[in-house]
């Protein structure tokens, strides 16, 4: 039981980071989410986004960390 708390910590710092990366990067004024590509549809009262491109370049550049952070550990 005690591995499961502090997965659950681990889990929780980790969002925390992500949130505060996310207001980090909005104070930068990125496009993120409005990059040519991303799909966005607004209407009377509602709005959909399909921010597709925005997606591919997030997961490019993880996993293009991870490959970095992965050689550095060998």
């Amino acid at each position: 039981m005690p591995e499961l708390g502090r997965t659950l910590v681990i889990l929780g710092l980790l969002l925390a980071l992500a949130g505060a990366l996310i207001l980090g990067l909005n104070r930068l004024n990125l496009p993120l989410g409005r990059l040519p590509g991303d799909l966005s549809w607004r209407g009377r009262g509602w709005s959909v986004s399909f921010p597709i491109v925005t997606s591919i370049l997030i997961s490019v550049l993880l996993s293009v960390l991870l490959w970095v952070v992965g050689r550095l550990r060998r």
